[in-house]
Formats: C-alpha cells, sequence, structure tokens
C-alpha cells in the first residue's frame, strides 16, 4: 500500500487551496496556437520597467556569483531617506507577498484570530491558514472594508491581526486617511494592523496621504509595499514594509537571509529614483482607466469604480466571456475566488491593448444577443 503523503502534513495545510496566478502569455499561445496576445490579467505595468532600473540590473548581471546583500543596505537606506525613516523600521521582501506570509509566520500561532475583508487579496486567507491560525471574513460594504465591522469582529473575536489592502485588489476600493486613522485610533494597541499599499502610487493628488508619518502614533501598523505594480519589476519579486523597529524585528527573524536577490535590490533601487518614470505610469492608467469605463457604461455592463491599475464589472456568465477573451487573444481575471463569480477584473493597459480588450468584448457581447 502506498503512503498518502498529503496525511504527514497539519490538516490546515492539506486544506489550503493553491494560489492561481493570472495565465501567461506562453500558455495561451501552447493552448490556442495565437500570437499577439494582449494580457490585461495581473496588473502589471504596460510600459514595462524603467529604463534606469533596467540598465541597473543588467549592471548588477556581472555580480551574480555572489550572494547579495542580506541586509539590502543601498535599497534600505534610499527608502529611509525617501520615508523618514530608519533602517531598522524596513524589512524587504520577495515581492509584498513575502511581506504579507512574513508578518503572518513571526506573529500569528495555531488558534490565533486574524480578521480581513471579504472580496479582499487572497493571499491574507492563505498567510493565515498556512501558520494554523483561524481567518475572520468580514463582509464588505459597497465591495470594499467596513473598517467598524472589523474592528467589531477583532474585538468579539479576541484577533491577533487586521490585513487592510487600499486601494482593494480585486475591487479597486478605497479607504480615506481620515477612516484609516479613526480605525487605528479606536483599536487596541495589541492588534496588528497589516495596511497593504501595493497600489499606492495609482492614486490621484487628492486621494493620497502620508500613512508612514502614521508610524509614529501608531506602533501596530506595519504598511506593506511592492515594486511590482507602478514600478513594473513584477518577475523581479521586491516589496518593502515599514513599521515599529520590534516589529520589523520579528520579521527579519523568519525571513530567508536571502530573500531578495541582488538584481532586484539594483533594479528596485534604480526604479525608485526615477519618479518621471512612476508619473508616466500614472497618467497612462489614468487615461486607460477612463477610457475602459466609459466604454463598459455604454456597454451598459456595472464596474467598481476603482482606484487601482484594474476594473472590475459584472457579466452574465463571466466564465463563457472569459474564455471567449481568451480565444480572441485577450486575457483578463476571472475573480470568482473572490465571492464574485459574475464577474471579472481587467487590467489597465496601453491604449491600444485596451482597444483590443473592448472590441473583443463588444463583439461577444453582440454573439449574444
Amino acid at each position: 500500500m502506498s503512503l498518502d503523503y498529503s496525511e504527514l502534513a497539519p490538516a490546515w495545510i492539506s486544506a489550503i487551496a493553491p494560489y492561481q496566478p493570472g495565465k501567461p502569455i506562453s500558455e495561451l499561445e501552447r493552448e490556442l496556437g495565437i500570437s499577439g496576445i494582449v494580457k490585461l490579467a495581473s496588473n502589471e505595468n504596460p510600459l514595462g520597467a524603467s529604463p534606469k532600473a533596467l540598465a541597473a540590473a543588467r549592471a548588477a548581471l556581472d555580480e551574480i556569483a555572489r550572494y547579495p546583500d542580506g541586509n539590502g543596505f543601498a535599497l534600505k537606506h534610499a527608502l529611509a531617506q525617501r520615508y523618514a525613516v530608519t533602517h531598522d523600521q524596513i524589512v524587504l521582501g520577495n515581492g509584498s507577498n513575502d511581506l504579507l506570509e512574513l508578518a503572518a509566520r513571526a506573529f500569528l500561532t495555531v488558534g490565533d484570530k486574524v480578521v480581513y475583508s471579504d472580496h479582499a487579496f487572497a493571499v491574507y486567507a492563505l498567510a493565515t491558514q498556512a501558520v494554523g491560525a483561524t481567518g475572520i471574513s468580514v463582509a464588505a460594504r459597497d465591495f470594499g472594508h467596513d473598517l467598524e465591522a472589523m474592528r467589531a469582529a477583532a474585538l468579539a473575536q479576541g484577533a491577533k491581526m487586521i490585513f487592510i489592502a487600499n486601494p482593494n485588489n480585486p475591487t479597486g476600493t478605497f479607504l480615506s486617511a481620515a477612516a484609516l486613522q479613526d480605525f487605528l485610533r479606536a483599536l487596541s494597541a495589541n492588534i496588528l494592523v497589516i495596511l497593504d499599499e501595493a497600489y499606492n502610487e495609482y492614486l490621484p493628488e487628492e486621494c493620497r496621504y502620508d500613512s508612514v508619518g502614521w508610524l509614529k502614533e501608531f506602533p501596530n501598523l506595519m504598511i506593506s509595499r511592492t515594486f511590482s505594480k507602478a514600478y513594473g519589476l513584477a518577475s523581479l519579486r521586491v516589496g518593502y514594509a515599514l513599521g515599529n523597529a520590534q516589529v520589523i524585528d520579528m520579521l527579519n527573524r523568519v525571513r530567508q537571509p536571502f530573500n531578495v536577490n541582488s538584481v532586484a535590490q539594483a533594479a528596485a533601487l534604480a526604479a525608485l529614483q526615477d519618479t518621471d518614470f512612476v508619473q508616466q505610469t500614472f497618467a497612462l492608467n489614468r487615461r486607460g482607466m477612463a477610457q475602459i469605463t466609459k466604454e463598459l457604461s455604454r456597454m451598459g455592463l456595472e464596474y467598481i469604480p476603482s482606484f487601482g491599475n484594474f476594473v472590475s464589472f459584472r457579466i452574465t456568465d463571466a466564465i463563457a466571456v472569459y474564455r471567449r477573451l481568451l480565444e480572441s487573444g485577450v486575457i483578463v481575471r476571472p475573480i470568482a475566488n473572490y465571492d464574485m463569480s459574475g464577474w471579472l477584473r481587467v487590467s489597465i493597459g496601453l491604449e491600444s491593448e485596451n482597444e483590443k480588450f473592448l472590441s473583443a468584448l463588444k463583439r461577444i457581447l453582440g454573439e449574444q444577443q
């Protein structure tokens, strides 16, 4: 009789449904034998990466036989200067996913309670379950975080940690600075709040706020950000978290010694300094968002106003439409795993990519009539 090795794993690990990434272009090319595919599924930067980041990455290749700087001094130093924090308030991660998981590993154990919102980033639940903690998903309000309900759930359940995404993925909803500050002030200081700001750079000027400045008032706050989105370094996997030095110290205790490679560190350092590229990315995203939402409205489709670089829209028979879009060479993202089975999420691309998506969607809807 062969051994079922899954029985050797803890029950909470066996119960995990693995994260499903967006379908890559190469996979669709193999499946359908088509080219000219537009990928609008993973919220990537359609401009690619900053030329300065690419140059820095190429230069770093000469040293790939050496281990990277395990402390990430140069990148931390630049971040410390940018945000007026100290080095011991910064931890680097293999993407921001790594940081969310490090927070869970550092502070949670079997039986601990964690609060997050319905329709929020899937990794919150995965990171929680991976350490045997119990996740409490709180009903969303208008597809976004209901902060009062989350606070009440945390207090009632004795939660140790709360995950908040702002803007939220996959719904794109936004919480104001005032709402977040009121929430933090009403919360017990022994509950850690992980504020995931992966899409922070896409916020319009009137919505931006200085969450880093809040760290002095709220030592239980940790902010995670990434270079994967606006900075265009998704494949290099580099993110960072800012927080109280004691909180960051705990993450460093469970962090892999060389979790951010040297090429990623060099590219991220150059990308951080290329403010012109980030501004170009922001402007392109604003134009593309207007382009897509205008046409969704003309097609009579409901969508959730988004503050990220993507928009989710409701459509009849979403999976069938998703498959027809694939056949048309357009990859979007079904979000049924976020309890949104009648919705698709589309990333904002170049103007021509957005147009290809919109033209294909119009054609598909016309065929259904």
